[in-house]
């Protein structure tokens, strides 16, 4: 697998962090923007700038295309043109893989681009796979739980968020999880939907991976 530092790559400064300028990520950010709505395109963003910082601060080796693709196509899985059947990262990572192999990716990296994109929001997996993945996960949590906040300084925290304000981020965050919780309560059981189901959606309730095991057709 071929994997490209940022420090060869052209760069630019967006909102003050160094990004890679090639044309397949110019081309992710406006995938992102025409099947994002606003809070969630400027979500992707944020987490993104996020991930990029933290990785620079790490100094560890990394593939800096292949991150940008992950997090800025980490939440296709919310727009309405990727709704399926399926957990809605997985049918975001399937999207995003389609998209990285079409820009020309080898399949190692879109495999990357797909773990990165289909376990973000399982930290407890995703932050002890490959550093794409971890960073894409961290750069993610950054945004939305928080978590690592104190790794970013004021200044460049306040020029993210100038550069992609928030736009009542946490209320429709919850509104599209619980839509899937309303919509596709078989895809929500397994994973952090289930949350939102339980505090916010009167009458869900999820099943249980205990009565399975209990139920399975062996004697012991």
């Amino acid at each position: 697998m071929q994997t490209l530092s940022k420090s060869l790559l052209p760069t630019r400064l967006l909102a003050g962090v160094a990004v890679p300028d090639t044309a397949l990520v110019a081309r992710a950010i406006e995938y992102a923007r025409d099947h994002s709505e606003p809070y969630l395109f400027n979500h992707v963003m944020r987490s993104w700038l996020f991930a990029a910082i933290l990785a620079d601060l790490k100094q560890a080796p990394y593939d800096a295309e292949v991150l940008a693709v992950a997090a800025v196509l980490h939440d296709l899985g919310l727009a309405k043109a990727f709704e399926g059947p399926l957990r809605f990262e997985v049918e975001g990572a399937n999207a995003a893989r389609a998209f990285a192999r079409a820009g020309g990716f080898d399949e190692a990296r879109s495999q990357l681009v797909w773990d990165s994109v289909a376990l973000n929001s399982t930290p407890s997996i995703c932050l002890h796979k490959e550093a794409e993945a971890a960073l894409c996960t961290q750069g993610v949590g950054v945004d939305w739980g928080g978590w690592g906040h104190a790794a970013i300084s004021d200044e460049r925290m306040a020029a993210i968020l100038e550069a992609f304000p928030r736009l009542a981020m946490k209320q429709r965050f919850t509104q599209a999880i619980c839509h899937i919780v309303h919509t596709r309560p078989e895809t929500t059981y397994d994973n952090f939907a289930r949350d939102f189901g339980e505090r916010f959606v009167p009458g869900y309730r999820a099943a249980s991976m205990v009565d399975p095991l209990l139920n399975a057709p062996f004697e012991e």
